[in-house]
């Protein structure tokens, strides 16, 4: 058996088909605290794309803290990565 698997990590999420799928295995890759905070970025990333609220507020109600948010914020506008903003379009343009 090889000490490598025969595909990457991204090359196994983009195979997974339902949500259900992608669950299963979230539950089995991330601790409930990796889960929590994943989910809790998402949350940020969204609420700070709707524009309604202030930092602060966000923090408040996701129970983030504002350095959490500013974080998200940066790789929301900032950085090339695009990740949010490919996800965003994709479901914003519906």
């Amino acid at each position: 058996m090889s000490s490598k698997p025969p595909i990457d990590l991204y090359e196994a999420l983009a195979s997974l088909q339902t949500r259900e799928q992608i669950e299963r295995f979230m539950l089995d890759l991330a601790t409930p605290g990796e889960r929590t905070a994943f989910e809790e970025r998402w949350d940020i990333a969204w609420l700070l794309e709707a524009g309604e609220l202030s930092y602060r507020d966000i923090a408040a109600q996701t129970g983030a803290s504002t350095t959490t948010v500013s974080r998200v914020n940066r790789f929301l506008k900032q950085e090339k990565n695009g990740g949010y903003r490919l996800i965003f379009d994709r479901f914003l343009k519906k």
